[in-house]
């Protein structure tokens, strides 16, 4: 698999090379310029999640990772269950696994990739999160020996239950508030990756989405719901993603290029950056504001070079991208309007993409929203909009108790820098 690095096209390298350094120079993305169509779709829908992920990325990645189809077994060892919600939509369940969130296929694939190819060295993992990529890949790379993991969150900007998740561990887990918010975060992670000297010291890799890995793991989810639709629905799909650093998105739209048949919706809290450029054709980000679904308060989304790279590789339109947003307000009678209609509880992110999905889905077309965390994960905001008490999950509850083990800094590269070399 070749791929290049959207700021400098002249620096080209394999998977595995990818993988390794996460981010390319001048923090461009790694990304490929073609993507050949899959054959023979309905062939793959009849096959289980495993294995038509195998297929999926061998066909993605070619022969360079030996071991990738007892990777790709190791790592999706939860289903990704397709629930009716309401007469017109689903929900695309994607908080199975063992942090509850969508990103555990993606950090999951990306540290059993990185052990394969890693070769020995001495590697760090620094990631910024605004939710639940902390907790995904804390999990994913929690004890393996030979990497450290640094992850930082914003303060008081994530759920107490996301930070339990990151912040109890220990171990070679290093959980970090910020006093910011997370583009300061993610500017500390960036500012690390320029750093040349230090990235080879340490072994620096990123788990964010910026890593290619963890985009094309996620690919894998969408033919997985539509393999769930009987068949005679699997023409007119619509699949709206809660988006916030807009990596879900983009593997959705690499699924679409495989031959996916489904157009995409965006769906967008207050940090509405896209809706307003796709809309206006300005590119304004606006302050970072905190909101009820703070895993998509992101003013400057990384991966968006991705998206528009992938829609001139494919001749799309981006004015063919529908779009929406709710504020909090909007967002909780989301939340409520469901839940009075059928008792499919939402969490913010889901009830934002149920809502967005349902103001543009047409006759004949079938709905499908991304559900990427467990509600329970905002217990506090679901408790308190739907007037329930709704049950902690065994794993969330078998760390609310947990003390947190956590470093606070300010927005400043030195101070990381330092405690990244105290490790």
């Amino acid at each position: 698999m070749e791929l290049f690095n959207l700021k400098d096209k002249s620096e080209k390298l394999d998977f595995a090379t990818a993988v390794r350094r996460g981010i390319g120079k001048d923090q461009g993305l790694f990304f490929m310029d073609e993507i050949k169509p899959l054959e023979n779709l309905e062939e793959l829908y009849k096959l289980p999640l495993v294995e038509r992920s195998q297929k999926i990325l061998r066909h993605l990645i070619g022969d360079e990772i030996p071991n990738l189809e007892a990777i790709i077994a190791d790592a999706f060892t939860f289903k990704a269950p397709l629930v009716k919600a309401d007469e017109n939509t689903y929900a695309l369940e994607l908080f199975h696994g063992p942090t509850l969130a969508f990103k555990d296929f993606g950090a999951r694939f990306m540290a059993r990739v990185l052990a394969s190819v890693n070769e020995g060295k001495r590697l760090t993992i620094l990631t910024a999160t605004s939710g639940d990529t902390g907790a995904a890949v804390a999990d994913a790379f929690y004890g393996q020996k030979g990497i450290d993991v640094v992850i930082l969150y914003p303060l008081g900007k994530i759920s107490a239950l996301q930070e339990k998740l990151i912040a109890t561990l220990g171990g070679n887990v290093k959980a970090v508030q910020v006093n910011g918010i997370f583009d300061d975060c993610q500017d500390l992670v960036k500012r690390a990756f320029d750093d040349r000297p230090f990235v080879e010291k340490v072994g620096l890799n990123s788990a964010n989405s910026i890593n290619i890995s963890r985009l094309l793991a996620q690919v894998c989810y969408y033919f997985e719901a539509v393999s769930q639709l009987p068949e005679n629905k699997r023409e007119k799909v619509v699949f709206s993603v809660p988006c916030g650093n807009f990596g879900n998105i983009t593997a959705g739209l690499i699924a679409k290029a495989l031959g996916l048949k489904a157009r995409f919706v965006v769906s967008c809290n207050a940090n509405d950056t896209v809706p307003r450029y796709l809309a206006s054709g300005n590119w304004e980000p606006k302050p970072t504001i905190a909101t009820l679904s703070n895993a998509m308060d992101i003013s400057r989304p990384n991966n968006w070079p991705r998206v528009e790279a992938l829609f001139k590789m494919q001749g799309w339109s981006l004015k063919d991208l529908q779009s929406g947003s709710l504020n909090d307000e909007e967002t909780k009678e989301a939340m409520r309007e469901l839940y009075q209609k059928t008792g499919y509880i939402l969490e913010p992110h889901a009830a934002i993409a149920w809502k967005v999905l349902s103001n543009h889905l047409e006759e004949g077309e079938v709905g499908i929203f991304l559900g990427t965390a467990h509600p329970a994960k905002f217990k506090e905001t679901v408790d308190s909009t739907l007037g329930i008490n709704l049950p902690l999950p065994e794993i969330l509850a078998s760390k609310a108790q947990l003390p947190s083990k956590t470093t606070l800094i300010d927005v400043d590269y030195g101070t990381l820098k330092e405690l990244i070399l105290d490790l």
